[in-house]
Formats: C-alpha cells, structure tokens, sequence
C-alpha cells in the first residue's frame, strides 16, 4: 500500500472516530494531518503558528498584569514592585508586538511597491 493510500485511511478512520464522539474535524486539521504524515510540515504554517503564539503569549501578559494590577488595588496585593514589574513586562511585549507589525507592513509596501 503506498503512503497515499494510508494517509487518505488514517484520515478516514480519523473522520469516522471524531463523528463517533460527536467532534468536527477542520480542513486545516486534516491538512496538517496530510502534511506531518508525509513528512513535511509546511513553513507558512509554521510561521502563523509561532505568530499566533507570540501574540498569544503578549496577550497572557497583559492579562496577568491587569489581574495582578486589580489585586493591588483591592489590597489582596502587597508587593508594589511585582505589580510594577509586571505593568511593564506587558508594556515592552505589547511595545515590541507593536514594533514588529510596523515593520511587516513596511517591508510588505515596499515589495508592493518594487518595480516587476
């Protein structure tokens, strides 16, 4: 059986199981599926991935600074320096979230602009 073949039965049975235990399988889960199981994993997913996770990680931030902000606030909170530390960890990580999307959109015109 070639290697075609057996992805195309591992996804199936995949299909089969998730409907068993009433899931939805997206079309980027099977295609990711595809991918790994041929042995390539694709650099666009990839970078969205680790996209998505710096962004995420950003986001986590700046929630663990406001829930520790508020704790203060209502004296659960003693320690001034941990919640300033932390104002400005998510301050520099949303800084350089900020700064690396600016730069994205800069290189993207100026390839939009390049001459064909």
């Amino acid at each position: 059986m070639n290697s075609t073949t057996s992805i195309g039965l591992n996804l199936v049975s995949k299909n089969i199981n998730a409907n068993n235990n009433n899931e939805t399988i997206s079309r980027e889960q099977i295609l990711n599926t595809a991918n790994k199981s041929m042995g390539r994993e694709t650099a666009s997913s990839n970078f969205a991935n680790n996209i998505t996770n710096a962004i995420d990680s950003v986001a986590k931030a700046q929630q663990d600074s406001a829930e520790i902000t508020k704790a203060y606030e209502l004296g659960k909170e003693q320690d001034l320096t941990k919640v300033v530390v932390n104002q400005q960890i998510s301050k520099l990580a949303f800084q350089i979230t900020l700064n690396v999307r600016n730069k994205v959109l800069s290189a993207y015109k100026d390839i939009m602009n390049m001459p064909v």
